[in-house]
């Protein structure tokens, strides 16, 4: 075990029973009311406060005993996850994410967190110094909740029973604090006694036995009494109440099915398998289930479509359905399996804390995938784990690698791993199939036999456990980490699995080979390279065994390498020679012979083809080269289904007449599993399409498709429908979805496919079919949206497009798909199936320009009250109408969904589908990029979602896809930021030499060979690469990192003149520059074309009381600021020349308007006269530059007051300064100088500096060369500005205030020399 693992805090007390009585349900005011009763041993005498979990819930009075009543306190941090206004101002989601992942962390109940602490009377006391059990009674109402507790009240006439209304409980992982105060952890389990009162008409269902129902003396309620004697945690307990239907199991009686009124007859067919998964999982494990009843319940608006608890499972209505449907049935069947999975791990045996949820969860899906296997076949098997582990690889290499044990501290993600609370919603689903694959991995190591008794053995040591009485650690065997899962394993099977878990549990990421191999015919050995992808995202440096498989002429053959650091080439001896003329039948893996034509194979090879890891036993990704003609072996002969996957996937490339032969075998071959000939005719469209010049014949697949389903007199004539083979009945509505992929020399469907799908309709009968055709009729109208192709428009001279008529062919796609739709809304099918399909059709036919954009249909058919399957379908429109179309409403429309749907699961999935298509993506230019949606969404995800953990991710998710982790570009600058230019590398940071600090004035006293000049004197700033900036705040003196660009490894400091002096800086330097001595009677260098100069004057009085003003030519205006103002608040000045800079290199915040060309003038070089040499200028405090971090309140507190000595005319605060138009800003001048007076000291250190002028003057000669070269060329690299106004960067003025800006931005690209966060 890693060092560093994070140990859970060992708590002072312990629970052992508690007691939820629910007394009332208000469904009307969505309310209940009632009280807990916990149960508490103290583990030490000095115990004197308790902290429990509970969250939206009211709580009324704490009472110890039933005696004594107990002051608490209720304080939850996550309500407001970044509750420093000045952190929010950032809208960073990394500030986000480390302060909700810190309050997160102040409620774990695993580390003895919790929102309310209850301080204990000191009358109890003595019951705690003796260590006496004390009971904790909690009075408490829940009304309005927004998460856990879901009421559904359909808008319909009669009482509650008669309308359906029921509610329900939902968890995302440890939530149950939402609905009852509890120690809301997975380690403390407990018993359990559970009472609820609801009316006559309701049926309450919750977790264990059912002892009684009383009524009550006034005949109008009844109260359901349950009691779990099996610890169970908190997290595991759930309820249900509504007008349910019951039905008991015919073939277990200990299992009872609950369903919403009118839905018993298709509840029955559902269940009536359901006794088969329990007999398989109870005969797999040799063990019995783990609880006494069992009862599963179909709600509406469910949360996800089965949430397992202890001793039920609660499952959507939706999976619901009768004898007649067929693709349901494979669905519901493997969620029905997962939930009684679940129950023996997950809840009878849970994971002791977040560090082992991959355990849980893991062995939960390997036992469900076993049972696919045995219930669906060896084929489906396969054929899903192959999909999971694409699944998993393609995540890891998107979004970085998924960590199962983060215990050691790695995370690569933008959210913390280490509570599930805080992580992505899609994490954490892959999440749980890189579990279940672990597992898998784990088998292949110790066997299926030894892995199956290594869960018995946890079930029995859990059974023991479960039935011994209450003692401080009696229940720890039901609690599963990691350790003791080694040790199980290690007791079990003798062998030690410890690698394998350093490697590919506390690690992330999966291994991604690439290789391909030569045949060395002298020598009859195959050669292979084997090469590692390490540089790619989420890859993980794999080291161990790997298995290659390779099939000769005389039979397969396995062999096993060993992957080591540097060793990628192998060599594998063949077993067969070459066969020139001679026909023998081939063995296969099988032990099948099969006649082979092998006139395509190379003729001095004996190898026909190559695999790597066929048993998927690692968690890796191949990419493996071989000719074409071995992949055409491998689909034709192979017989395991991932192997003919890889060779459909592989074939894509070569487009050729064998492989299109290749593909029609498999298609027409009824012994090939039904996927593998569905992703056959896919491959064969797209061959097709390459191959649209050389093919020859009908369209691909049409006689195919008239040879199975034809009629005999009649092939063009589709057959009456008969579904009783399935592996047919998935053929027939794959076909044509790849005919619809077809397209001809114009990129165009061919008509006469057109033709054939419409016929399909047509002719469609179903009359004497025993099972529904509403799938097969959606897949149909799939086809008919897939042969769309954008419409022809006329593009007129003015600019403006203009579509022409519909063609034939597209007027009857239309038609078709209005007739479907209106056949719907009178007869409407299982799932509203074609309704959605005819939706995603029409979206399709506005997206190609066929029909004009139009959101409202989408809109009313996303409505609540509409069926979820199709509120998700036009909600899926709307999303993609939102990117193409660019429209805000919609958007926000989108967004309120989110916000405030009543069914959840429709705000999460709407999220996630605009997390995978969003409007835009961090970097890309869109008028949907406004700070308004910064906003929006942080506002959403900071404390509107408060109390739903996964949908608050999910948009955590969402922004971090759109800003990414740091300050939205689009946001303003705020008036504390300063903006530093970084760009030369190796270079420490200097101060400005324009003006000098007093610190420095004594150093020109110095001998010049014991100190360099002053320009060399850096400021205690750590080096900072080329192409890097940072932002410091200069009110927290604190660096702010930017988007895209790594933070300095210490914190700058920051200097006086940073702050309250940074207006008294030259703009014609960086803040952070490379300091150059020059000669005592030169003056200081010009600054470049077009860049403003900043110019230091001697006061004709030269009197220091003269206050210090500034004189800004602006055009032919001026304004004198009066320095009081300028220093009383910190502000950004920044020097850009548009000219100069390439449109690519601005940022995003940034939008340039160019004023009138009178405006945009050449500045006048200033003279030598007019330029003073302001390295020997040292005015008052006001102008200096401090080395000092705390010279800012220094100076400040010498600074003499200075009267206002004429009006400013510039504007003071960015409202004027960033209006979009010209006109809003006073012209810009070339020049802007600035007046001083010079003090008696500036004068006596000018004469002492100009003695000493000619002693070093040739000992510094060549410095100075090389220094002016320098200068000359950094100064093409840096910005300067003269007739731009910008409505995000002021010119060299004086800004007050930034917080009244309200203009809109540009979205360009952002800047790598100036970014602001």
């Amino acid at each position: 075990m890693p060092k560093d693992r994070i140990i859970e805090t060992l708590k002072a007390y312990k629970l052992a029973h508690q007691v939820l009585c629910v007394k009332a349900f208000n469904f009307q005011g969505k309310s209940l009311i009632g009280y807990v009763e916990l149960t508490i041993y103290p583990l030490r005498a000095d115990l004197k406060r308790i902290k429990l979990n509970s969250k939206q819930c009211r709580i009324y009075r704490v009472l110890v005993n039933d005696t004594w009543e107990s002051t608490f306190w209720y304080n939850d941090p996550t309500l407001e996850a970044v509750q420093d206004e000045e952190k929010a101002r950032q809208r960073s989601l990394e500030v986000y994410e480390k302060c909700y992942n810190g309050a997160v962390k102040s409620t774990n109940p695993d580390l003895g967190n919790g929102e309310v602490t209850i301080r204990l009377p000191q009358e109890c006391l003595p019951l705690v110094a003796e260590l006496q059990p004390i009971r904790i009674n909690i009075e408490f109402s829940l009304e309005q909740p927004e998460g856990g507790l879901h009421f559904v009240l359909p808008n319909a006439e009669g009482t509650l029973a008669e309308r359906g209304a029921h509610c329900f409980t939902y968890r995302h992982e440890n939530s149950s604090r939402l609905w009852f105060p509890c120690i809301d952890s997975y380690a403390e389990p407990c018993t359990w006694k559970l009472e609820f009162t609801c009316d006559l008409e309701m049926t309450a269902v919750s977790c264990g036995d059912l002892l009684e129902v009383v009524y009550t003396t006034d005949k109008r309620a009844k109260t359901y009494h349950y009691y779990l004697s099996t610890p169970t945690s908190a997290p595991n307990i759930a309820l249900a109440v509504g007008p349910f239907e019951t039905l008991v199991d015919p073939n277990m009686h200990e299992v009872t099915h609950f369903c919403l009124p009118h839905l018993k007859g298709i509840l029955k067919h559902t269940t009536s398998y359901l006794h088969e998964s329990f007999e398989f999982y109870e005969e797999l494990m040799s063990s019995r289930y783990p609880f006494s009843c069992y009862k599963q319940v179909f709600v509406d608006e469910s949360y996800e479509d089965m949430q397992a608890f202890a001793t039920m499972t609660i499952f959507s209505t939706n999976l619901l359905h009768s004898a007649r449907v067929i693709d349901q049935t494979i669905i519901t069947r493997k969620y029905m399996a997962a939930g009684i999975a679940q129950q023996f791990f997950g809840c009878f045996i849970v994971m002791q804390c977040w560090f082992d949820a991959w355990l849980t969860k893991g062995i939960a899906a390997y036992l469900t995938q076993l049972f696919v296997k045995k219930t669906f076949g060896n084929n489906e098997y396969r054929h899903g784990i192959a999909q999971y582990l694409k699944e998993v690889e393609e995540y890891e290499a998107q979004s970085g690698g998924i960590v199962l044990d983060p215990s050691t501290g790695q995370n690569n993600q933008y959210f913390s791993c280490f509570q599930p609370h805080t992580m992505s919603p899609a994490y954490l689903e892959m999440y749980n199939k890189k579990s279940m694959l672990i597992l898998r991995m784990l088998e292949a190591r110790i066997g299926a036999t030894l892995l199956l008794q290594v869960f018995n053995k946890l079930q029995a040591l859990a059974y023991t456990a479960s039935q011994q009485k209450f003692v401080s650690n009696t229940w720890s065997n039901m609690l599963l980490s990691t350790n003791s899962f080694l040790k199980i394993i290690s007791t079990v099977t003798g062998k030690d699995i410890q690698p394998f878990i350093d490697q590919w549990i506390y690690q992330s990421g999966c291994a991604r080979f690439v290789g391909n191999f030569v045949f060395n015919r002298k020598r009859n050995v195959v050669e292979l390279e084997i090469k590692q992808d390490h540089t790619a995202k989420g890859s993980l440096k794999y080291v161990g065994p790997l298995e290659m498989t390779i099939q000769e002429l005389d039979g397969s053959f396995n062999h096993t390498f060993n992957i080591e650091e540097n060793k990628t080439k192998f060599e594998i001896t063949c077993h067969s020679k070459s066969r020139r003329n001679k026909k023998k039948k081939i063995p296969l893996m099988t032990g099948e012979e099969v006649d082979m034509d092998l006139s395509a194979m190379d003729a001095d090879s004996p190898v026909l083809w190559l695999r790597v890891d066929k048993d998927m036993n690692l968690l890796r990704s191949v990419q493996w080269e071989q000719p074409d003609y071995m992949w055409q072996y491998q689909l034709k002969y192979e017989r395991d289904v991932v192997a003919q996957s890889e060779a459909i996937q592989a074939l894509r490339l070569f487009s050729t007449p064998a492989t299109r032969k290749a593909l029609t075998d498999v298609l027409e071959c009824e012994q090939s599993y039904y996927k593998v000939r569905i992703e056959a005719s896919m491959c064969l469209a797209k061959v097709a399409n390459t191959m649209v010049t050389s093919w020859a014949g009908p369209p691909a697949m049409l006689n195919i498709f008239r040879k199975m389903f034809g009629s005999h007199s009649c092939p063009s004539i589709v057959r009456q429908n008969n579904f009783v083979k399935f592996q047919q009945y998935f053929i027939l509505k794959a076909i044509p979805m790849a005919m619809a992929q077809l397209r001809n020399m114009h990129n165009i469907c061919p008509p006469e496919v057109v033709r054939f799908l419409l016929d399909l309709f047509k002719y469609n009968d179903n009359s004497k079919n025993k099972y529904s055709d509403n799938y097969y009729r959606a897949a149909l109208v799939d086809a008919l949206a897939a042969t769309v192709t954008p419409a022809v428009t006329t593009v007129t001279i003015t600019g403006q497009s203009v579509n022409s008529d519909l063609s034939a062919d597209t007027k009857a796609i239309l038609d078709e798909i209005t007739r479907c739709l209106n056949l719907e809304k009178l007869l409407s099918c299982y799932r509203h199936t074609v309704t959605v399909s005819c939706i995603r059709a029409i979206r399709v036919l506005q997206k190609f320009g066929h029909l004009p954009s139009d959101p409202g249909i989408f809109r009313s058919y996303a409505q609540h009250g509409v069926f979820r399957d199709v509120r998700l379908v036009a909600i899926e429109s709307l999303v993609d109408f939102i990117k193409t179309d660019v429209n805000v409403s919609e958007l926000y429309w989108l967004l309120e969904v989110v916000e405030k749907d009543p069914d959840k699961h429709v705000s999460y999935e709407t999220i996630q589908m605009l997390s995978n298509n969003p409007p835009f993506r961090r970097g890309e230019d869109s008028l949907l990029n406004t700070e308004a949606l910064v906003n929006r969404l942080w506002k959403l995800i900071n404390c509107t979602l408060a109390h739903d953990a996964k949908l608050r991710c999910g948009v955590a998710e969402f922004y971090f896809v759109m800003f990414g982790r740091y300050r939205p570009a689009c946001l303003h600058v705020p008036d504390s930021f300063i903006v530093f230019n970084m760009n030369e590398k190796k270079k420490p940071a200097m101060i400005n030499p324009a003006i000098v600090s007093e610190q420095m004035t004594d150093m020109f006293e110095e001998d010049e060979d014991d100190l360099p000049s002053i320009m060399s004197t850096p400021i205690a700033t750590p080096v900072v690469p080329k192409e890097e900036s940072i932002i410091v705040d200069v009110e927290s003196n604190s660096p702010v990192k930017e988007p895209g660009r790594p933070l300095l490894d210490k914190p700058t400091a920051v200097p006086a003149f940073m702050g309250m002096h940074s207006r008294s800086e030259s703009p014609q330097a960086p803040l952070f520059s490379q300091g150059n001595k020059r000669k005592a009677e030169s003056p200081p260098p010009g600054p470049p074309a077009k860049i403003p100069t900043l110019v230091k004057q001697e006061s004709a009085s030269g009197e220091d009381s003269n206050p210090v003003r500034l004189k800004i030519k602006i055009g032919n205006r001026s304004s004198v600021e009066d320095s009081s103002q300028m220093t009383s608040q910190p502000s950004v000045t920044m020097v850009t020349n548009v000219d100069l800079l390439p449109p690519v290199l601005f940022p995003e915040f940034l939008r340039f308007s160019r004023i009138p060309d009178d405006t945009q003038t050449q500045p006048p070089k200033p003279t030598k006269s007019e330029i003073p040499n302001l390295a020997y200028i040292a005015g008052d405090s006001q102008s200096r530059l401090s080395e000092d971090s705390n010279s800012s309140q220094e100076d400040s507190s010498v600074s003499r007051p200075v009267p206002p000595t004429g009006k400013t005319e510039g504007p003071t605060s960015f409202r004027g300064m960033f209006s979009s138009s010209p006109s809003s800003l006073p012209p810009v001048s070339d020049t802007v100088t600035i007046t001083s007076a010079e003090t008696d000291s500036s004068k006596h250190h000018k004469m002492k500096k100009k003695k000493k002028k000619n002693k070093h003057k040739h000992k510094h000669k060549h410095r100075h060369e090389r220094h002016e070269k320098e200068r000359s060329r950094d100064s093409k690299d840096r910005f300067s500005v003269t007739g731009v106004s910008s409505p995000m960067v002021p010119s060299v003025q004086s800004v007050t205030s930034m917080s009244s800006m309200d203009n809109t931005r540009d979205s360009a690209p952002s800047s790598p020399e100036f970014e602001v966060i």
